[in-house]
């Protein structure tokens, strides 16, 4: 039998969001919406997990999974390599765009905003803070460029394990942090029949303000 997608759907049932209980600060909902996903989600479901969508220098726009390592009222924070195709696009165009989905829950959140790369002492505390592996594997890979195979990526990591044989890799300086400041943050809740609830949070001059969107 064809696999026919539009008839793939679900209905949402769970959950509504009211605008009575919306608090004036969308980090506080974000926060109470991050520790229900981290308590109800089921593995492999990472509720850090987000899509971050980029633009390059041509306009063009590109997106891809990672994961969320903070927040504050600083802002949100991620890591990665700065010359990586979305190091590169931030570089171009220091704006960026993150989606947490999560279907346990059928909640989505949206954020929006302009991005910096964090203080690079913040940087160096979390790469510390890394598993060696991980931090080996920051120094080998090129991200993002032509690799012949997967033997040369195995030759850079060996390569890269006999230089720090004798001492603990510190940061590479091509890697680090970045915060997305956010200026927008949008929380969906799925409703039956499609009739989802949308609370939309704008930043104008500090301060917070929100309304509701149709879905």
């Amino acid at each position: 039998m064809p696999l026919s997608l539009a008839q793939m759907r679900r209905n949402y049932t769970l959950d509504g969001l009211p605008d009575a209980t919306a608090p004036d600060d969308p980090l506080l909902l974000f926060r109470q919406w991050m520790q229900q996903a981290r308590d109800t989600e089921q593995a492999p479901v990472e509720a850090n997990s987000m899509c971050l969508a980029t633009v390059d220098a041509q306009g063009r726009p590109h997106c891809r999974v990672l994961l969320l390592k903070g927040f504050s009222e600083a802002g949100f924070t991620f890591f990665g390599h700065y010359q990586s195709a979305k190091g590169q696009d931030l570089a171009a165009n220091p704006h960026a765009a993150m989606t947490f989905f999560w279907p346990g829950l059928e909640r989505q959140v949206r954020i929006e905003g302009p991005v910096c790369r964090l203080d690079p002492q913040l940087s160096d505390a979390y790469f510390d803070s890394r598993s060696m592996a991980s931090r080996l594997g920051a120094w080998a890979s090129p991200q993002s460029q032509p690799l012949a195979d997967r033997a040369q990526l195995e030759a850079l990591l060996a390569q890269t394990v006999e230089r720090f044989a004798e001492q603990s890799p510190p940061r590479p300086e091509q890697w680090g942090g970045y915060c997305l400041q956010p200026e927008r943050l949008e929380f969906w809740q799925g409703r039956a029949d499609r009739l989802h609830d949308r609370l939309d949070y704008r930043l104008h001059d500090g301060v917070w303000t929100h309304g509701r969107l149709a879905p």
